[in-house]
């Protein structure tokens, strides 16, 4: 028997009777972070990092009955020891250590090395087992310090002004639109947002995290207000009529995919920033050797590939098929 399995549902402890960021209604679920991919809806149970706990009451309802944990302190399920760890994605990612009869699993979530300023910092956790992501699992896919891709992000902006357009930057509404207001809240006076992302910042705010204030949009918004304004918006609201009331507008869109230029061009944006909460090629390669497992499984994203550069690589590793997803999905292959 292994340790942790991947079932129909979700990937299983047998040892422990609980899954790790089930896809389907389990009784006991261990959740690595509050994405829609990774905490869903309907089960008996959550068990999360403190940080997560409101963001998930948020999605799912405040009547859902959930415990939060702090990072690196462990609890026992049924015998088998559990502990999160930073996984440095978003504000309470957390990876999943499972610990049994000398036998240690590390399920990592989604993942970035970067520190963004806002979530805990990712933390290598050793182990026989891990289960790692693969979203941007290519060679080509490596990031600029995110010092320069905001600096690159500024700059844009300020040419908007110049040409009397407002800045209107594409980013998914839990984590991304956050990096992007913490970021840039020292050199913008002022933030637009989209209801999407007005609603969980307001959250996060309350549990005082150190965002800047925004006002956010509504049909009574007066047009006069958009000249020369910095607004984020989710991608889904980028064909939508809402961006009619803002030209003339600049459209960026913030995201990994943003690295293969055809992207841009698909999304009829104006420019591309390179900026994911996820871990690049050489991020994801680091990740894996600092965990010295003997054996590694490869879920989502370029996972064939990425399972297959380990293997020749001499580590053991498997693609495994899951239904997690990627938050800032343009085109992925393998998906």
């Amino acid at each position: 028997m292994k340790l942790l399995e991947f079932t129909d549902k979700g990937i299983y402890c047998e040892a422990g009777d609980f899954y790790i960021d089930p896809w389907k209604p389990v009784k006991r679920a261990i959740i690595t972070h509050a994405h829609s991919d990774h905490a869903k809806w309907g089960n008996e149970s959550y068990l999360c990092e403190h940080a997560t706990v409101p963001l998930l009451k948020l999605r799912l309802g405040n009547d859902i009955k959930v415990q939060g944990v702090a990072f690196n302190e462990p609890i026992f399920i049924n015998g088998v020891e559990v502990s999160l760890h930073p996984a440095g994605h978003m504000i309470g990612a957390a990876q999943i250590k499972v610990t049994y009869r000398g036998e240690i699993w590390v399920v990592s979530g989604d993942y970035k090395l970067e520190n963004d300023g806002l979530s805990i910092p990712f933390e290598p956790v050793q182990c026989h087992t891990f289960i790692t992501e693969s979203t941007f699992g290519l060679p080509i896919y490596q990031w600029e310090p995110q010092e320069q891709i905001f600096s690159k992000i500024f700059q844009w902006i300020s040419n908007n002004k110049q040409d009397e357009k407002a800045s209107v930057l594409l980013a998914y509404s839990l984590g991304k639109a956050q990096r992007l207001l913490y970021q840039l809240q020292d050199k913008v006076d002022r933030f637009l947002v989209h209801g999407a992302i007005a609603i969980p910042h307001a959250t996060l705010l309350e549990e005082g995290y150190p965002l800047p204030p925004v006002e956010r949009i509504t049909p009574d918004t007066p047009k006069a207000d958009f000249k020369n304004a910095v607004v984020i918006a989710p991608p889904s609201a980028e064909d939508h009529v809402w961006l009619r009331k803002m030209q003339p507008y600049s459209l960026g869109v913030c995201s990994g995919w943003m690295q293969v230029r055809g992207n841009m061009r698909r999304r009829n944006a104006d420019a591309g920033f390179a900026l994911s909460d996820h871990a690049d090629w050489q991020g994801l390669l680091q990740a894996v050797k600092a965990t010295k497992a003997e054996q590694v499984y490869v879920t989502h994203g370029f996972s064939n590939a990425f399972a297959r550069y380990l293997t020749e690589s001499g580590i053991q590793a498997f693609a495994v098929n899951t239904e997690y997803g990627d938050e800032e999905m343009i085109a992925n292959p393998e998906s």
